[in-house]
């Protein structure tokens, strides 16, 4: 996240940047000492897609400040 957005790893720390997903489970986060986007917890394609075949989750990268 940091290399495509340009951003120095000091500047996501201090921004308060975090990964929102659509629903109550966050399946995503952001680990600000390195800039990559990882996953909070196990996911399991089957319980969230159950027979569609192609399964997309998808999340929004919130950062405070100017970009």
């Amino acid at each position: 996240v940091a290399k495509e957005l340009a951003l120095e790893l000091a500047a996501l720390r201090g921004r308060g940047a975090r990964v929102v997903s659509q629903g109550r489970t966050q399946y995503f986060a952001l680990h600000v000492n390195s800039g990559h986007l990882v996953t909070a917890e196990r996911i399991d394609r089957e319980q969230l897609c159950e027979s569609e075949q192609q399964c997309v989750l998808r999340c929004e990268l919130i950062s405070e400040g100017d970009m």
